[in-house]
């Protein structure tokens, strides 16, 4: 094949010039992001030949390795892995498939050293090697063709690369860096040396560079032809947890997750019994960017017996726990699993067991720990993963009990407005004679807080927990009640306080909806299109009216979640309850334009309640009229 030239997606074109102008505060991330590409390509190969064994050829050690060349200014990383074949060469090199660089480009902060390190988060560490150097050639071949069939790829990082075929007898991938001017830093073995050790020493394949001597002629080092293993070349996971420091445990986060932090907590575990697998899973403290990507694979690295099987296996997490990172290493699993196998194996499904409860201790521990730094520690994550969390309540019925007690909700008791109130802080301050655990779900905490169905709540001084993520609809629905007391929207059915509301104070309200029974039925009558019922009610202390819906039925949130979402929502008539107490409720016996009031005073309650006017117009034109005493 001759030479040939290709421009860049222009995506890349951003991101190389983003790497070569910005990316310059913590250059060294470049060899860890390319030694665990490389790392991943013998992964790879391990894999596929699983079912053809020839894929090895003639070398059947794996192995990464890396080589300096002082007098052309180059670094060499080289893996005997899958390699690429020409198109794979064009299409990986020149373009980025899945995220874009758009995705890329708003999670920049401004802070280089965080931003360089969402190179790898992004599938672009391969990029990450213009930080240091002005020219990178690749030359690589993929497992499999023949020798004649290698490729080689060079490009200096600006609008264009070119691709030619070249004879390589050996398979796998070289990456040359030409150095820019004033990077010799990185040809010097010690220093290549301690970044391994720093970045990559959990990296289960020898990663070898040449022995140095002192030429005292020279005055220099120079390299053998001997080899030196330069980490420890074997899965972190492997190791018991006594020889493994908390560094080599956020190190090896950092690897698999390409995250900027170390984790929140994580735990590591050789398990036995019916299905004998280790696992070391890992909480971070924030969420991916693509957390409600709806098309992205959560789940963890599976290995069987050491062998890398697959990236993101779902089947070994629930989905509301696809934020965690981490690996199993089954001993039981055969090698050519697959995702369908994963959906239907016993094994598996026993390790998703064991994995859900080993990630759900972790979060009990740090939620109910007496330390005061964990219970803030947990506080982060809810605020990060909590809206995550709750979707489990739905979809994990063994665990529902676990879960409810880790939900954390904002409440009328906090000021702060910060959802830090469990439903177990509910119950122990609940008051003398109080069944139910009152709940109200809004679009906005502002709405949620001042929602005049609160009202009698607050005079009483009855704690009602705030809901306003947009799952919480959906979490109510699944979660009826918790330690004996019934979750209530105090939006849903008429109020009914219970035992907390004196014979006094009910017979009186049976006396006033008698009183007002023939407005009620004028307001019937008036609103009969828009309301399925107009009701006395003694929620309500200081506005004139609310909406409601009956127990069982969606709620008008609800229903503006689903058309938000696309989706088709019932058309539920809603309850209108009023005042009694309130002047214009009283002004409306008497009122010259009693038709107008009623539909103001119910197009009130709907805006009160986050609801939208299905003419504005007209709302205007009545309250005007009103005003100017029309």
């Amino acid at each position: 094949m001759d030479k040939t030239t290709h421009s860049f997606q222009a995506e890349v074109k951003q991101l190389l010039h983003l790497v070569t102008h910005s990316l310059y505060s913590n250059k060294e991330i470049f060899l860890r992001e390319l030694i665990s590409n490389a790392s991943d390509a013998c992964d790879k190969l391990r894999f596929e030949a699983l079912d053809n064994a020839s894929f090895y050829e003639d070398a059947p050690n794996l192995e990464v390795r890396v080589l300096v060349d002082k007098g052309n200014r180059t670094l060499t990383i080289r893996d005997n892995g899958i390699g690429m074949s020409t198109q794979e060469a064009i299409d990986h090199l020149g373009t980025i498939a899945k995220s874009g660089t758009k995705e890329f480009m708003g999670r920049l902060s401004g802070d280089q050293k965080k931003d360089a390190q969402l190179i790898g988060q992004f599938g672009v560490g391969f990029y990450s090697g213009y930080i240091v150097a002005d020219k990178i050639t690749v030359e690589t071949r993929r497992a499999g063709l023949k020798a004649e069939e290698g490729v080689r790829w060079v490009s200096e990082g600006t609008g264009d690369f070119e691709v030619e075929a070249i004879t390589k007898p050996t398979r796998g991938t070289d990456i040359i860096l030409h150095l820019r001017e004033g990077e010799d830093e990185f040809l010097s073995a010690w220093k290549l040396r301690s970044i391994i050790g720093k970045y990559s020493d959990h990296i289960s394949l020898p990663i070898l560079m040449q022995k140095e001597t002192w030429d005292a002629e020279k005055s220099e080092y120079v390299l053998e032809d001997t080899w030196d293993t330069v980490n420890r070349a074997a899965a972190l996971w492997t190791r018991s947890k006594g020889e493994i420091t908390q560094e080599q445990y956020d190190e090896f986060y950092k690897q698999i997750s390409h995250d900027s932090e170390g984790p929140l907590a994580h735990t590591h575990n050789r398990v036995e019994g019916r299905s004998e697998y280790t696992q070391l899973l890992y909480i971070p403290k924030k969420a991916p960017y693509d957390i409600w990507n709806r098309d992205k694979h959560g789940g963890l690295k599976l290995y069987v017996k050491r062998v890398f099987i697959m990236d993101d296996a779902e089947a070994l997490l629930p989905s509301y726990l696809r934020f965690v990172k981490g690996v199993v290493d089954s001993a039981d699993l055969p090698l050519n699993v697959s995702r369908e196998i994963l959906q239907e194996s016993r094994d598996v499904k026993a390790i998703r067991e064991g994995c859900t409860k080993r990630v759900l201790s972790m979060l009990e521990d740090l939620a109910n720990n007496e330390d005061a730094a964990k219970r803030e520690q947990y506080a982060a994550f809810w605020k990060e993963f909590g809206q995550v969390l709750k979707e489990g309540v739905g979809e994990d019925f063994a665990n529902r009990e676990r879960l409810a007690k880790l939900l954390r909700f904002a409440s009328t008791h906090d000021e702060s407005g910060e959802p830090t109130v469990s439903l177990a802080d509910y119950v122990s301050r609940m008051k003398e004679g109080q069944d139910d655990i009152y709940v109200i779900a809004s679009d906005s905490l502002a709405a949620a807080k001042n929602s005049p169905q609160l009202e009698i709540f607050r005079k009483k001084g009855i704690e009602v927990l705030l809901l306003t993520d947009r799952v919480d609809e959906w979490l109510l629905s699944h979660l009826y009640e918790f330690e004996g007391h019934s979750l209530q929207s105090v939006a849903k059915g008429a109020v009914d306080l219970g035992k907390l509301q004196d014979e006094e104070e009910k017979k009186k309200a049976d006396e006033v909806a008698e009183q007002f029974k023939p407005l009620v039925e004028r307001l019937q009558a008036s609103l009969k299109d828009r309301a399925k019922e107009v009701r006395v009610t003694t929620r309500l202390v200081d506005s004139p009216a609310c909406l409601v819906v009956g127990e069982g039925e969606v709620s008008g949130h609800l229903a503006r979640l689903l058309k938000q979402a696309g989706q088709d929502a019932p058309d539920v008539k809603p309850v209108l309850e009023i005042n009694p107490e309130h002047a214009l409720v009283k002004k409306l016996d008497t009122a010259d334009r009693f038709d107008d009031l009623a539909q103001v005073l119910f197009d009130q309650a709907l805006l009160a309640e986050g609801g939208q006017l299905e003419d504005p117009a007209a709302y205007v034109r009545r309250v005007n009229a009103l005003l100017l005493g029309h």
